[in-house]
């Protein structure tokens, strides 16, 4: 018996320790291999499916060489009952470009109805967020500028051209969680140079928030939230007006991506939806729009 025993745990033990080796055998076989191949760290790549979140910027970029075209229609308001065919009587549009000059740097521009504005920016990436999490997040920032085309409410006086423009600056810190989820958070600065009274903010801050989340391989769903931030108690530029809130759903087919939307913001460039945005949820002021987005290669990598 006790000879049985022995030979029992004998073999427990060689059994142990030809494992032991055969394990230590195959991590040296990695570090050599990590040694002799190691692993390419690649930037994380599809944060987002568009370069915006809804109307809010996010750290995706048009390639280099690529030029993308961008509808967006905002109708009236849902609250607008049968007469107004709930909005679709009543439309705002902005029509926009952007191209990819390198892939870090792209410019756009941008026309709308809304106050007959034309819009430009900027936007360039700083960092990418890195497969290994090195880099735990990507880095983006944008500038634009955008010019009211509007008649002058009293021609007679004297109408400076610089009174009719508004800067953004923003930075959007964006992270993929997951390739179910991602967020960004986006700091941004809105500056005028005319406001009506002395009261008025001519620099408004504004922090924004984004998320996006996959329920199947080309639909996701997204929401954006925009917190403007009162320096000033009596700022009628701030006070008679509310927060951007969106919600909305992303298709990809193909080379294009198709964004419906209900949202309170009915103009879509980021001095309008980020400090002009007039309705509220609470009161039924909701509007339902839609980007269409396509892209095009205008000059082929070599």
């Amino acid at each position: 018996m006790e000879l049985k025993m022995i030979k029992k745990y004998t073999l427990i033990l060689v059994l142990f320790i030809f494992c032991s080796i055969q394990l230590l055998a195959q991590d040296d076989l990695v570090a050599l291999l990590d040694e002799v191949a190691p692993v390419t760290v690649q930037p994380v790549k599809a944060t987002f499916k568009s370069g915006r979140v809804i109307n809010l910027h996010t750290n995706e970029r048009v390639a280099a060489g690529n030029l993308e075209l961008r509808i967006s229609h905002r109708f009236g308001r849902l609250n607008g009952g049968a007469y107004q065919l709930w909005g679709l009587d009543q439309s705002t549009i902005r029509i926009g470009l952007d191209y990819g000059l390198s892939d870090r740097l792209n410019v756009g521009i941008g026309r709308s109805s809304y106050k007959k504005y034309y819009d430009g920016f900027v936007k360039y990436a700083f960092t990418e967020q890195k497969s290994n999490n090195s880099m735990p997040v990507s880095v983006v920032g944008i500038s634009s500028m955008a010019v009211s085309t509007l008649k002058f409410a009293d021609p007679t006086r004297d109408n400076l051209f610089s009174s009719r423009m508004t800067f953004v600056n923003q930075l959007v810190i964006a992270r993929k969680f997951s390739d179910q989820l991602s967020l960004e958070l986006v700091p941004g600065w809105v500056h005028y140079n005319l406001v009506a009274t002395a009261e008025d903010q001519n620099d408004i801050p504004v922090i924004s928030a984004g998320g996006r989340m996959k329920v199947s391989k080309r639909v996701s769903i997204n929401a954006e939230y925009s917190y403007r931030v009162k320096t000033k108690t009596n700022a009628a530029n701030l006070n008679d007006f509310t927060n951007s809130l969106s919600v909305g759903v992303d298709i990809e087919t193909g080379g294009h991506v198709f964004q419906f939307q209900l949202t309170n913001s009915l103009p879509m460039l980021e001095t309008g939806f980020l400090t002009e945005t007039t309705d509220q949820w609470k009161k039924g002021g909701i509007h339902l729009g839609f980007n269409i987005t396509r892209e095009f290669v205008l000059k082929h990598k070599k």
